[in-house]
């Protein structure tokens, strides 16, 4: 355990660092209201740091920056999330109550939301398809020997399909599809929808056999892990280093990477990864901060921000965790047939 001096010493270079992106003095921290210590106690404290490996000197006689165990300290042990500012809750309200349309519409749309309250490059992904299964399915009659088949997903996805089922189908017999197609499809994958077991009637029968036809077609166009970026222009902000910014965009146009990248922390049992914590080589200078969102109490995807590691943890984990909490919210409560 570090003792409260030198934790609130790392804490001052921490912080004076997040809004600077300048080595911090022993001066400056020993101005800090928490710390209260002469300069030179500071020095002799910010020397152990470093020896620690909480801090690092760029160069002799340079202040100190804070190195990823120093983040990791400080994200830990130091810092709580602070709230949202009043004006960015109503904000996050007013986007959610609004907020109607397709899945992949308003996926893209809160990424962009995210990024503004942040500052950062915004991420979402949304589940396998593999690991998706069917909450709902739904034949509805479009007139003539048209109908419509619906299905919502555990992840929040909607898929539809028209489909041809002849003259004699009418609604009665669409009704009767739509219970029985429930019966037997409900809780199944979606990456492979099986036949369904007879019903007994040949009209319900052929109406079934072609609603799996079509939704399983349907369902093997979607990818299987979508991903949303917002914001990725910000990151040019973030970094004094052009080839930093070209890195982290290069890596952002890798789906397959952020999507193993972020699932991977989750799994892990983690809301921030930093530096080279996340084994990502090209994002060894930024931090990750993610949460799962929901969908009826399930895992559906990943939320997060990307940005340099001297982010503002306080403001991007409160970020984070309110619209991952309002996404949850609002995905539950969409209607089965949107």
């Amino acid at each position: 355990m570090m003792d409260q001096r030198r934790a609130a010493i790392l804490r001052a270079v921490v912080q004076e660092y997040i809004e600077t992106a300048q080595p911090v003095g022993s001066g400056h921290v020993a101005r800090a209201p928490e710390v209260s210590v002469s300069p030179a106690t500071v020095r002799n404290d910010m020397v152990v740091l470093e020896q620690e490996g909480y801090l690092r000197q760029p160069h002799t006689s340079a202040g100190r920056v804070p190195t990823d165990k120093g983040y990791r300290m400080f994200v830990d042990s130091l810092v709580d999330p602070g709230p949202l500012q009043a004006a960015q809750r109503d904000q996050v309200s007013r986007f959610f109550t609004k907020a109607h349309g397709a899945l992949e519409e308003m996926l893209q749309d809160t990424t962009r939301l995210l990024s503004g309250l942040t500052d950062y490059a915004a991420v979402i992904t949304g589940a396998p398809v593999d690991d998706a299964t069917l909450r709902s399915v739904q034949l509805v009659g479009l007139g003539g020997r048209t109908a419509l088949a619906v299905a919502v997903l555990s992840n929040g996805v909607v898929t539809k399909a028209a489909l041809d089922v002849g003259d004699d189908v009418g609604d009665e017999h669409l009704a009767a599809a739509t219970a029985h197609l429930s019966r037997w499809l409900v809780g199944v994958s979606s990456s492979s929808l099986p036949p369904v077991p007879p019903s007994g009637d040949p009209l319900v029968d052929l109406a079934c056999a072609r609603a799996v036809a079509a939704l399983d077609a349907v369902g093997h166009e979607h990818e299987a892990s979508p991903m949303f970026v917002g914001g990725a222009g910000r990151m040019a902000a973030a970094f004094d280093a052009v080839d930093s910014v070209r890195r982290v965009l290069d890596i952002l146009e890798q789906q397959y990477v952020v999507v193993g990248l972020l699932r991977d922390i989750v799994d892990r049992g983690l809301t921030v990864a930093i530096g080279t914590e996340h084994g990502v080589e090209p994002l060894a200078e930024c931090s990750l901060v993610v949460a799962p969102y929901l969908v009826e109490g399930e895992t559906a995807g990943t939320i997060g921000v990307l940005g340099p590691t001297r982010m503002h943890y306080p403001q991007a984990l409160a970020a984070v965790a309110v619209v991952s909490r309002r996404l949850s919210q609002r995905l539950s409560s969409r209607p089965s047939t949107n």
